[in-house]
């Protein structure tokens, strides 16, 4: 197996904390019918990272190609609240990804493998929202969003991208991500893949990969 010199990390559900948990608290707060939301996001995520023919608005969404507004009110008018009629679109995706919460101990382990010369890239597919950058300098050799770059994952265009961005080969360089399709697609251009589950396993793999002691605090 090649030295691993470089680290490919997702943020949303990575660097924070669940998207499950997210949407738990949106879907409160705004009182989503739960059920419904989940067939119609299923059938979305389905399609979006799955084997759905075709584009979809996700992938327009992803790639920057369909602004924010836009594809709230398309999702809006596709959900329904426990009062019977559909949620405020305006602000849609701001409420559901407002619930993310730092995983301080994920940003300790790239500080940390950057100070022994591996370099680090964000490659995260955004759904026009906004990310907390301030420290980012100190975490990150590379950024790479997808609305800003108009590619997403698992399209290897992306990945390619992200690589040159580091200028390393896919060979020495591991993707953490919480989505399979995208460590799949990861692994293809020969890059290690961890499917990241929690803080604690995916370090210990990445201990373990890159035959280093990280911080878990």
């Amino acid at each position: 197996m090649a030295v691993v010199t470089g680290v490919l990390i997702d943020w949303g559900g990575v660097l924070t904390t669940s998207l499950t948990d997210s949407i738990a608290k949106w879907i409160e707060a705004d009182r989503i019918d739960a059920e419904h939301y989940r067939a119609v996001m299923r059938e979305m995520i389905d399609h979006a990272y799955g084997d759905g023919a075709g584009e979809s608005a996700v992938h327009a969404l992803e790639r920057g190609e369909l602004d924010g507004p836009a594809f709230e009110r398309d999702l809006a008018a596709r959900l329904v609240t426990l009062d019977g009629v559909p949620p405020v679109a305006e602000g849609l995706l701001e409420r559901m990804f407002a619930g993310f919460d730092r995983v301080e101990a994920m940003y300790d382990m790239l500080r940390d493998v950057r100070s022994h010369g591996v370099k680090t890239c964000l490659v995260s597919n955004s759904w026009s929202n906004t990310y907390p950058r301030d420290d980012w300098d100190e975490v990150f050799d590379a950024v790479v969003i997808s609305g800003e770059v108009g590619m997403r994952k698992p399209e290897p265009r992306i990945f390619h991208h992200a690589l040159g961005q580091v200028g390393l080969p896919g060979a020495e360089c591991v993707f953490i991500d919480d989505i399979e399709a995208n460590i799949v697609a990861a692994r293809a251009l020969g890059m290690a893949g961890i499917h990241h589950r929690d803080a604690d396993t995916t370090i210990a793999e990445v201990e373990s990969l890159l035959r280093l002691t990280l911080r878990r605090a």
